[in-house]
């Protein structure tokens, strides 16, 4: 009887003995495994640091794409709108001026064709003393002419202060804006107008003097 109540002491210590053990071993599987998906996670998330690709602010796009804009050095811009340059004026100054047509027929006393070499012509002007192929604008009235010096001329009333020939076309043009009545004549009564400006453009390569005109002969 006392032999049978100390087995059974025994197998109940036993069997709580065995249910502990495999408690714990139930609760160090557990603990072993946890290292390793910890770890695991803590790998995933330094990936996907490292791998995230690196974005830009739309500030820092525009900054990058904004450019200057260019400036155009041959014109200017006037309530929005490009305004072209003129050329460049080397000389200028006021004068009276006369006409003339000299196409070397003999009418009226021409004494024979310009002499700068090319045939008369409307823009062709007449310079006691510039170049030849100087290239010249007049003007009179708001109203203008480019031409050229292509004959020399006036003679004496260069003397007095006249110091371009006008081409008949170019002089009845500045004084009212109309055509002469031929081309020998202006057709308006006027033989000379005062006041005319005139800029010199360019300077020929034909003979005669750079400057201020100079009387004829001088």
């Amino acid at each position: 009887m006392q032999q049978r109540a100390i087995n059974v002491v025994l197998t109940g210590v036993t069997g709580t003995a065995l249910a502990g053990m495999l408690v714990a071993g139930v609760a160090a599987a557990s603990d072993d495994s946890a290292p390793p998906k910890q770890l695991l996670s803590q790998q995933a998330v330094a990936s996907q640091k490292h791998e995230a690709p690196q974005q830009h602010t739309p500030k820092s796009t525009e900054k990058r794409q904004a450019k200057p804009a260019a400036k155009d050095a041959k014109s200017s811009s006037k309530d929005g709108k490009t305004v072209k340059k003129g050329p460049k004026v080397l000389l200028s100054g006021k004068t009276i001026a006369s006409y003339f047509w000299d196409d070397g027929s003999g009418v009226n006393g021409d004494t024979g064709a310009p002499a700068g070499g090319k045939p008369m012509q409307k823009g062709l002007f007449s310079s006691p003393s510039w170049p030849m192929h100087t290239k010249v604008k007049v003007t009179y009235n708001g109203r203008s002419v480019t031409g050229f010096i292509g004959d020399r001329g006036p003679g004496e009333p260069s003397h007095r202060g006249v110091m371009l020939d006008l081409d008949t076309y170019t002089f009845r043009y500045l004084l009212d804006g109309k055509k002469p009545a031929s081309k020998y004549n202006a057709g308006s009564g006027e033989g000379h107008l005062k006041g005319v400006k005139w800029e010199v453009l360019s300077w020929g390569h034909g003979a005669g003097k750079k400057g201020k005109p100079q009387p004829f002969g001088s």
